[in-house]
């Protein structure tokens, strides 16, 4: 009896081993690939993207799709949008591409606290030293790295884990609706367009190209979003359809480059008699409006 007791005992200890080895590796394996996994996240998959002049004193400076703006002055710049925690390093160079500086950004501006708007402005204050302001609404889901009641479960999983939560930036003022906010003669007017988030806000100012006067409207998202609805969204979706019918736009830009076409006039630019010809789009702007509100009435949902 003693050799097979043996044998059977060292068969369960040899068992043991290899498979405390397989799980270690298992371990090993899967950290890597969820460390890999997690960095990518941080970027949402976006990729540099060329930075440009969009007209007047306006320019792009954001990733391949989650857009970023910067509005240049005298005395300081203003920049609306800070993208990913991963994406922050990009708009800075992009910034450095034009000829600017980092430090000459006076005033953060966010049109939403999601995590691909918002989680690099963190970064980007401390790079700065500019002041960020939000809305009432949004301004302690920015504070809280991105936590809000008004999300349902999945979405509070994913900030449990850590998946969408953010750095979090310092908001030293908040604004109200109609508010005008300031960077020496630099001056946009918020209005507040929720439904894809509370306090989610549009932005409108005017720029000076060449003779012209053009008017800009940097609106926030009409998406509906499954995980981000909240009490009186379906309210809230329908002022945001008449105050932005209400604002003249000759051009428009969304957080989301593909929405207003960025890359489509990126190329027209080079035909075109002006480069900001192409950005010049008051038919493609109420048609935004007009199909995410028919989206909207049709009950689609994201």
């Amino acid at each position: 009896m003693g050799p097979p007791r043996r044998r059977r005992r060292w068969l369960i200890v040899l068992l043991g081993f290899v498979g405390t080895l397989a799980i270690l590796i298992f371990g090993l394996v899967f950290s890597g690939a969820y460390a890999s996994w997690r960095e990518g996240s941080r970027q949402g998959g976006q990729q540099p993207a060329d930075p440009f002049r969009i007209a007047g004193s306006l320019y792009y400076v954001g990733a391949s799709d989650v857009a970023s703006f910067l509005i240049t002055g005298p005395e300081g710049h203003v920049l609306i949008d800070g993208g990913y925690p991963g994406t922050a390093p990009m708009i800075m160079a992009s910034i450095a591409e034009l000829g600017f500086k980092i430090r000459d950004v006076k005033v953060l501006l966010n049109s939403e606290p999601h995590y691909d708007h918002a989680g690099g402005l963190a970064e980007l204050q401390q790079a700065s030293g500019a002041e960020l302001w939000a809305s009432d609404a949004s301004a302690d889901v920015l504070a809280a790295g991105g936590d809000s009641p008004d999300v349902f479960l999945p979405m509070q999983i994913l900030f449990w884990t850590g998946i969408s939560k953010y750095p979090a930036p310092r908001v030293h003022h908040r604004f109200k609706d109609g508010d005008t906010i300031r960077a020496g003669p630099v001056a946009l007017t918020a209005h507040i367009t929720g439904g894809h988030t509370r306090g989610c806000t549009s932005w409108s100012f005017s720029v000076q190209e060449a003779e012209r006067t053009l008017n800009v409207v940097s609106a926030c998202s009409l998406v509906v979003l499954q995980g981000s609805r909240y009490d009186g969204y379906k309210n809230d979706l329908e002022r945001t359809f008449s105050v932005l019918r209400s604002l003249p736009a000759d051009i428009w830009v969304t957080s989301h480059a593909r929405l207003f076409g960025r890359y489509r006039k990126f190329l027209a630019r080079g035909t075109a008699r002006n480069p900001a010809d192409p950005f010049i789009d008051p038919e493609g702007y109420r048609a935004y409006i007009d199909n995410s509100e028919a989206q909207f009435r049709s009950g689609v949902v994201h």
